[in-house]
């Protein structure tokens, strides 16, 4: 499989210039794009203002703001709370919006935490998962084109603590043929959390996340993820998905999502 995300090109003062590619593009939608390139996008420009500084993401949370449309976008990160122990970053996605002004479609919050050597204290909650069989039919949403075309989904037979398990490898880089850090292949998969732990038929309703955020306490090791997802669904059209997160190496962190749920 060839191919990226995103395509740089190039510069506008603040901004770097992205092209959209169609392996962004959303099952829900075909015309606006998938949560995961975006967080990763930004994830990858927060990361790269910060350098070499000895810090890293503890916690990220991209909010969307309007439908991110499959097109050219403008992204910029900036420092918005500066330390030497303590960092706040920030970026915001920017896309044209049709008959009137650019606008921020997406934007992205981290804190930056000092690294130092803990691992005589470290613990984990929860034991590592090992990926089993995989059931044949991994989402309602099998044959989907884009973003879906550009990750690997391995749906787990049954339930784990009550909740559908989902194993996960991002397949293509995130732009050209950039080198990834590991919190940039993470973000390329754990959008994907609301569809892991639907508790709701996506044939019969929407449920669309307006936002994701991810709490690391451990650096992220390799290329395949599992979400230990479950949706939960109030009785007023909004919803929650929360879900645990898991390398080969075990527990490292955890997501939640809040949901607009409509029917068709």
């Amino acid at each position: 499989m060839k191919g990226s995300h995103y395509r740089r090109l190039g510069t506008d003062g603040e901004y770097q210039l992205f092209e959209s590619t169609d392996y962004t593009r959303s099952n829900w939608d075909r015309e606006i794009q998938h949560g995961s390139p975006p967080l990763a996008l930004m994830t990858k420009l927060i990361e790269e203002l910060t350098g070499d500084a000895p810090m890293r993401i503890g916690r990220v949370t991209m909010d969307i703001l309007g439908a991110i449309p499959v097109a050219p976008v403008r992204v910029r990160a900036w420092i918005d709370r500066p330390g030497s122990r303590i960092m706040l970053l920030a970026a915001e996605l920017v896309a044209a919006r049709p008959g009137g002004p650019d606008r921020a479609v997406a934007r992205a919050s981290a804190w930056l935490l000092a690294t130092s050597d803990t691992t005589d204290v470290a613990t984990d909650r929860h034991p590592p998962l090992v990926e089993g069989d995989k059931d044949p039919m991994p989402h309602k949403w099998e044959g989907a084109t884009g973003y879906l075309e550009a990750i690997d989904w391995r749906k787990q037979y049954g339930l784990d603590n009550g909740s559908p398990v989902a194993w996960m490898s991002p397949l293509l880089p995130l732009v050209d043929a950039d080198d990834m850090t590991q919190m940039q292949r993470l973000a390329l998969v754990v959008d994907c959390a609301n569809g892991a732990g639907a508790a709701i038929d996506p044939e019969q309703f929407v449920f669309m996340n307006t936002d994701t955020t991810v709490h690391i306490h451990r650096v992220p090791v390799g290329n395949d993820f599992a979400l230990r997802a479950r949706g939960s669904i109030g009785p007023d059209g909004i919803g929650v998905t929360t879900a645990e997160i898991f390398d080969r190496q075990g527990f490292i962190g955890t997501c939640a999502q809040t949901l607009l749920v409509q029917r068709r």
